[in-house]
């Protein structure tokens, strides 16, 4: 392992160096490769800087004990060697799990899109509630949400909602919510007390940045429109809505949050960028899913992924069969439980498949 970490710990200083250099100050798109690939492996780095002094104690305690001609002295090694070798292998785990090569697009901003599916009224107040727990989630991780676009239900909630969510690591939190959404309850509109059941889609892209999708605007048709809904005098009195059609795929992007038509434009141009490159990176999933089978993907968005039993107070997450009864604070936007028992099955996974390099 040590030799492994002597290689982390020569990248590390050279993209120290690297990153100081205004020919790749310059170079917009090697420089933010780079300073991502900086922030994961100086953390790595003091982990591997913890290694190398754990390994140096033990060695000194062991030669400390094997000289034995200082009792005290010898005792104080023991007590030394003790704790060294109860920290090794704790510490081991955690560099491994850090060597595991991270998805270049998980550092990536995303744009959440959730769409009313089955279960009429009832679906689009679900996708509502979906929306609400999201938003609460990311303000409790200090993310910034932002609205792209809405298509509000006629008896609440969305028919379909998309937000920009801007943070650390946000896409590598958020992919695997990716998927239908299933919800088992009593309708507000139910007299007899049926449960009925309902279900969202969500699909969670990463934010494409220029360099990452080149659009040619000859591509793309321009429609102009008035917003609808809430938002004030301007609403359905001036043309600030947008609407993008990219000819050669038949992708639609549309915002009509801002009043202004240009940052309307901006942010639709931004959604239609990341569905660009969802596109592709959906095919390089499909390449890597022939290569492994993965317990939980952040792809498919025609996967039944999770349900949420109101009559139970219940929330089953059906790849890794985990099974919480916190419903109310869950949709009160605390899902971190589930979401780090998905991010260590797929950790364990990448850690059994890269195995063979420990």
């Amino acid at each position: 392992m040590l030799d492994r970490l002597q290689i982390v710990k020569q990248r590390f200083d050279e993209i120290s160096d690297l990153i100081i250099q205004p020919d790749v100050i310059a170079d917009q798109k090697r420089y933010v490769q780079l300073n991502q690939e900086y922030k994961g492996l100086k953390a790595l780095s003091k982990k591997r800087d913890e290694y190398v002094v754990l390994m140096a104690n033990i060695e000194e305690a062991n030669e400390i004990i094997a000289d034995n001609s200082d009792a005290d002295m010898t005792e104080m090694a023991k007590m030394q060697l003790e704790e060294a070798k109860e920290r090794l292998p704790e510490l081991e785990e955690e560099i491994k799990f850090m060597l595991i090569p991270k998805d270049e697009e998980d550092a990536k901003n995303v744009m959440v899109e959730i769409r009313a599916g089955t279960g009429g009224d009832e679906a689009s107040i679900f996708a509502g509630d979906l929306f609400r727990m999201y938003t609460k989630y990311c303000e409790n991780r200090g993310w910034r949400t932002s609205v792209v676009d809405m298509n509000e239900g006629t008896s609440g909630g969305f028919k379909e909602v998309i937000f920009e969510v801007t943070g650390e690591d946000v896409y590598g939190t958020l992919k695997f919510e990716a998927g239908v959404h299933r919800v088992q309850r009593v309708p507000q509109t139910e007299t007899q007390g049926r449960v009925h059941t309902s279900a969202a889609t969500v699909m969670v892209l990463p934010e494409a940045e220029e360099f990452d999708v080149q659009i040619d605007m000859n591509d793309v048709r321009v429609d102009f429109f008035c917003s609808s809904g809430p938002g004030g005098q301007s609403v359905n009195t001036t043309k600030s809505a947008v609407r993008l059609t990219h000819i050669p795929t038949g992708l639609v992007a549309q915002c009509q949050d801002q009043k202004s038509q240009h940052k309307n434009k901006d942010k639709a141009l931004t959604v239609l960028r990341s569905r660009l490159y969802e596109q592709e990176l959906a095919k390089k999933q499909e390449q890597d899913a022939t290569k492994r089978t993965s317990q939980v993907s952040s792809g498919d968005r025609s996967a039944k992924i999770r349900t949420y039993n109101y009559a139970q107070g219940r929330v089953t997450d059906h790849r890794v069969g985990l099974t919480l009864y916190d419903l109310g604070n869950i949709m009160n936007g605390d899902i971190q439980k589930i979401v780090d028992e998905l991010q260590l099955v797929n950790n364990m996974e990448k850690l059994k498949e890269a195995s063979e390099v420990f």
